[in-house]
Formats: structure tokens, C-alpha cells, sequence
């Protein structure tokens, strides 16, 4: 982390981890656009950094390259897994919805809705 005599580290380490100090944006946040190739006036626009923001994080993704991409591969491989998990609670949630029994009063409107189901 950067650190001068009279300024705050620039990057800083939160509970979501490396962060832009000042911002709620993510080292990892910034990684995704840098490896997809987006220039560094984008990537500032984007999350509307300032040139210095950005310039630090982006300096600091240099300087620290192995310990940066390790998290940052740490952080992808997390978000896929819940990813996952969403997508089959999601995925058996509906499947209870659609097995439900209709809400009192609603008997008709089922119905109804049924028989345009069975149409298709």
C-alpha cells in the first residue's frame, strides 16, 4: 500500500478487500476492465474516479501484480459459486412457485391461466 509522509495510503485493504480509499471500488472491480483491455480514461469515467484515483490503483495493480491477481482470482472464483448457489435456489424457488396452490380468490384467474398454459 502507498504511503507518503504527508498524504493517506491510496489503496487501502476493507472488508471487501483492496479498495480505492475514499470509494466503495474494488482493486478486483478495476482488474475486470484492465484485463479486458479498456483504457484508463474509460475505467476512470466508469466509476468516476479522479486522475489521481486511478492512476493509484492502477500503479498499485503494477507494483503488486502476484499478490493482486491471487485475490483477484480468489474473488472470481467466489462470485461463481454464488453464482451457482443463486441460480438453483432461484431455479427451485420457482419450481414450488409454479407447484403452489393459487391464493384464496384467485381459483378463477389459475384457471384461467392454466388453460392458456395448456394451449401452447
Amino acid at each position: 500500500m502507498q504511503k507518503s509522509t504527508s498524504e493517506q495510503p491510496k489503496i487501502v485493504r476493507t472488508e471487501r478487500g483492496l479498495s480505492i480509499s475514499g470509494t466503495r471500488i474494488t482493486i478486483y472491480d478495476v482488474m475486470d476492465y484492465v484485463k479486458g483491455g479498456y483504457p484508463p480514461h474509460f475505467i476512470r469515467g466508469l466509476f468516476n474516479l479522479s486522475e489521481t484515483q486511478i492512476e493509484a490503483a492502477l500503479e498499485y495493480i503494477r507494483s503488486n501484480h502476484d499478490l493482486v491477481e491471487a485475490e483477484y482470482q480468489q474473488v472470481l472464483k467466489e462470485s461463481e459459486a454464488l453464482q451457482q448457489y443463486y441460480k438453483q435456489r432461484n431455479h427451485e424457488r420457482r419450481l414450488r412457485s409454479l407447484q403452489a396452490p393459487p391464493k384464496p380468490g384467485m381459483e378463477a384467474a389459475w384457471k384461467k391461466l392454466q388453460a392458456r398454459r395448456a394451449e401452447r
